[in-house]
């Protein structure tokens, strides 16, 4: 299966040595390379030099008797390797909690959904509900069908956006008013949205995806040849659109649409400029599917209904607009002749695709690739730690995370120490008497307006005492039940307790 999937399978496990090479080879995969495969088994060394290990994990298939920080070595020095000039693409599988940094530290993670653990589930990044191994299969082969897709759409959208800015903006230049107008180029950009996300996107894979090599991490989203397509279908297509637009109406033997009079019914010779360059758009779409250089474009085309409904259908609609539209769309009818020359002009495309797959990528020096991701260098230096080449996004995040919980830790500590020392000196305060008699006056006559100050001179103490001392016999004398003989309050404040619950003693 590995073989098939251009992939390289190595078996990690802390299983027993002898029982795991038995059932590798009664799976078959040291088959046709046993030669080059060795198994080994892990003694756990202190430190891996990745010299070392580049030399080793080529040829490594089984790693027994491994431990988690033996897995998460393996897993960091084939992300490290420089073997290839292209950085490796790690997956790793795993249901147990030893397999977690593992999990977190590959570039995809696959974790069990019926027999892992939380932690496996946690750590992964993709979780197989059914535990069956060929669902990793079919994730390869969906992933890269979306890969492929996106690069489809991009590769047919880029096509006609610079086809029909170059002509609305040339012609309106050159003839004062642009041979495509508003409402038609709203029903080309549906043509070129809507319609061929519908029908580019909804491909199905199939099992040639699994015969090519992974993408790499770093790998440009539009590739050279995808550029060469764009460039070359351009070429033919603007070629077609300014002679028509320039001398159209002398092949065809009608009137010139240029320089006419505003507000002037809709010209013949415009509405071929328009249904040609909607008709190379659909035949386009067709030349599209095919991103690789591949020269079997109707290959699996009726394995996809929506594409040919989307082409059949925006083609009749086409046909309504041109014969219908009238002035709304700027349309005039055309005759059955007319008809044949659009449609001919445009299965031109089919043809001149097949011219452009026949030059080979590598000659077209000039051609460079779009969309490159972030490659190494480009990484900030204050995101590395010493000792490290490379950090994967998941460990940033994490990396961010903790910098964030320790700055909330820090500002919490800091907001601990301001109250302690807010407190030790209040304490210090009411261990004066002065300080205590100006709480009880406050306490004892809240409606002054203001507090009194803990720094009080000795007259106002005495001033406060006798206040509360005076509110105290008014107090004995009317409980007259009483037995005991009611005394001035006299509070102490202990040093380990709050000011708060020396106010609420005081009350």
């Amino acid at each position: 299966m590995t073989d098939k999937l251009t992939l390289t399978h190595i078996t990690n496990t802390c299983q027993g040595e002898v029982f795991w090479r038995a059932l590798r080879y009664r799976a078959g995969i040291f088959q046709h390379r046993s030669h080059s495969a060795r198994s080994s088994a892990s003694t756990s060394p202190p430190a891996v030099e990745q010299e070392k290990l580049d030399k080793v994990w080529p040829r490594l298939r089984v790693l027994a008797r491994s431990s988690p920080t033996d897995k998460h070595t393996l897993v960091k020095g084939i992300i490290d390797s420089t073997v290839e000039e292209t950085r490796q693409v790690v997956a790793v599988t795993g249901d147990g909690t030893n397999d977690g940094p593992a999990l977190k530290k590959a570039d995809v993670g696959f974790a069990m959904g019926i027999a892992g653990t939380d932690v496996a589930k946690e750590a992964s990044d993709i979780i197989l509900t059914d535990d069956n191994f060929t669902s990793i299969v079919k994730a390869v082969m969906w992933g890269r069908n979306v890969y492929d897709s996106i690069s489809k759409f991009l590769q047919f959208q880029l096509t006609v956006n610079v086809v029909a800015v170059i002509v609305a903006f040339t012609g309106a230049c050159i003839t004062q008013d642009s041979p495509l107008k508003a409402v038609q180029m709203l029903w080309v950009n549906l043509i070129m949205d809507t319609f061929a996300s519908l029908a580019l996107a909804t491909e199905p894979p199939t099992q040639s995806l699994l015969l090519r090599k992974p993408y790499g991490r770093n790998k440009p989203l539009i590739s050279r040849t995808m550029m060469k397509n764009i460039l070359g279908h351009a070429v033919y297509q603007l070629t077609i659109i300014f002679t028509l637009l320039f001398a159209g109406e002398k092949f065809f033997d009608i009137d010139s649409g240029r320089n006419v009079p505003l507000h002037s019914p809709p010209s013949e010779h415009y509405t071929i400029v328009f249904n040609t360059f909607v008709m190379m758009q659909l035949f386009n779409e067709i030349n599209a599917r095919k991103i690789h250089g591949e020269r079997n474009v109707f290959d699996s085309i009726f394995r996809n209904p929506i594409f040919c409904a989307v082409v059949l259908g925006t083609f009749g609609a086409q046909i309504i607009i041109v014969e219908f539209g009238g002035k709304p769309f700027s349309c005039s009818g055309l005759t059955l002749s007319q008809w044949f020359w659009c449609i001919f002009i445009g299965v031109g495309e089919l043809l001149w695709g097949q011219l452009i797959s026949s030059v080979p990528t590598s000659r077209l020096k000039f051609l460079k690739s779009a969309g490159h991701g972030p490659m190494k260098e480009d990484l900030q230096h204050e995101e590395l730690q010493d000792g490290t080449d490379e950090i994967d996004h998941g460990e940033m995040e994490l990396r961010r995370g903790q910098i964030l919980w320790f700055r909330g830790l820090n500002r919490i500590q800091t907001q601990i120490k301001v109250v302690n020392a807010f407190r030790s000196s209040l304490y210090e305060g009411l261990e004066k008497p002065q300080n205590r008699s100006a709480i009880h006056s406050f306490m004892t006559y809240p409606e002054a307006g203001s507090a009194p100050s803990l720094t009080d001179s000795d007259s106002e103490g005495e001033e406060s005492r006798g206040l509360l001392k005076g509110r105290d016999d008014q107090t004995h004398n009317h409980n007259n039940n009483s037995s005991t003989e009611q005394r001035p309050l006299d509070i102490t404040v202990s040093p380990y307790e709050s000011p708060m619950h020396s106010v609420e003693t005081s009350i």
